[in-house]
């Protein structure tokens, strides 16, 4: 189980990435529109005083029961642990352990 902490940090720059997003995605528009290079480095300065947290890059996926980073499986939302319990529980349709 991770950190109560980190998963609230990690909703925290969830709620920031969408509240900017419409900012972030105008600003960079109009920065590969403009022609001049200082109407361009005053539009970058303003996107860098946009919230760091606001930027998608800065977010991680997590399981959504452990919060666990690491190991994520994307197409279940899942860590590999809770994902080999559940699978062996039967609790995820369509998938069987592998036998050869």
């Amino acid at each position: 189980m991770a950190k109560k902490c980190m998963i609230q940090r990690e909703l925290k720059r969830q709620r920031l990435v969408m509240k900017y997003a419409e900012k972030r995605r105008l600003l960079k528009q109009q920065i590969k529109k403009s022609f001049s290079l200082k109407e361009k480095l005053i539009l970058h300065c303003q996107l860098q005083q946009l919230p760091r947290n606001s930027s998608p890059v800065r977010l991680h996926n997590r399981c959504l029961i452990t919060g666990r980073s690491r190991g994520y499986y994307r197409h279940f939302g899942l860590s590999r642990h809770l994902l080999r319990e559940l699978a062996h529980e039967g609790l995820l349709p369509g998938v069987k352990k592998a036998s050869w």
